[in-house]
């Protein structure tokens, strides 16, 4: 068995065991997890991406484990984003603490399968057209700009027409019921406002995975790097939104790092056929950006946002 073969059995049981370890013992009982907890999953899921790099680095070469750790990282810092994404939707729909875990369990089983479809399709069209590679150098430009002059995020999921569809033809109830996604009442099945919500939080990974996968193929196109440090970022997704959630407006430059993040991934795929930016240097721009965002944002702190606000409000039962 060649050094790939071995990684990708280890993988392919390490995942699903951890997804099964995940909610059919730790969290088979719904509760509130505290930021203690968070932080020890965080850490778990940081230390098992961090062994298959060493993995790779020993069966593979380091090469290859320098582009799993930077594909690593940049899948990451954009999940970082979108944790606060999550933050909008919970808050929106008042979603009980206790409950925030099973439909992001859920949602990350999504995410595991529209990541693949989204990465196969990349890798095919790159494989075979490869102009594409700079439409997928100025679509990341185009995002890395949006990012830096968009104003504070909203959620509007009256707009978002596939929770219209839902809404339409899938039978409701107004009150959440425990953990449950659909509940029966007077011989008929309800769908449970968590379900809406895991509909939302399925729909808008679509566009997670839309920015998400052309920075990663501009980093490497090995599907085996591609994939891996993808999933591993998503898998960890869970326990960082818990450890950070109370946290995570305060890293208020995080969007101008990502912005420059992808600005430069971009330009990295428009220049790929006549300057070829060693892994190296890849991953020190990408440490680089990420520490001083994080840094400008504890040093310069901004006032409490109306999100943080509604959110009060939602925990005080409004």
């Amino acid at each position: 068995m060649s050094g790939e073969t071995i990684l990708w059995t280890v993988f392919g049981i390490l995942i699903p065991t951890m997804l099964i370890l995940d909610l059919g013992v730790f969290h088979r009982r719904a509760h509130t997890v505290k930021i203690k907890e968070a932080l020890i999953w965080s850490s778990v899921w940081i230390s098992l991406a961090l062994l298959f790099c060493l993995g790779i680095y020993l069966l593979i070469g380091h090469e290859k484990a320098l582009l799993f750790i930077t594909g690593y990282l940049v899948e990451e810092s954009l999940s970082v984003d979108n944790l606060f994404v999550f933050l909008l939707i919970f808050t929106y729909f008042c979603v009980p603490a206790t409950d925030q875990h099973r439909v992001l369990f859920w949602g990350i089983l999504g995410a595991i399968v529209m990541r693949g479809i989204f990465i196969v399709a990349g890798l095919a069209l790159l494989e075979n057209l490869h102009w594409i590679v700079y439409i997928f150098g100025a679509f990341l430009i185009y995002t890395a700009i949006r990012l830096i002059f968009q104003k504070e995020k909203e959620l509007q999921p009256e707009k978002n027409p596939v929770l219209k569809l839902f809404r339409r033809f899938v039978p409701l109830t107004k009150r959440y019921h425990k953990n449950h996604f659909i509940v029966k009442s007077r011989g008929r099945r309800l769908a449970t406002p968590l379900l809406l919500v895991l509909v939302v939080i399925e729909t808008t990974d679509v566009i997670f995975a839309v920015d998400s996968v052309p920075a990663i193929l501009a980093i490497t196109r090995d599907p085996f790097i591609v994939y891996t440090s993808n999933i591993f970022a998503v898998m960890g997704l869970r326990a960082l939104y818990f450890a950070l959630a109370g946290v995570i407006q305060k890293f208020y430059y995080l969007n101008y790092g990502l912005a420059a993040i992808l600005g430069f991934l971009g330009f990295k795929m428009l220049v790929t056929d006549f300057l070829e930016i060693p892994v190296g240097v890849s991953l020190g721009v990408v440490c680089g950006i990420l520490v001083i965002s994080a840094l400008l944002s504890l040093l310069r702190p901004r006032k409490k946002s109306e999100v943080e606000v509604n959110q009060e409000e939602c925990e005080d039962g409004r």
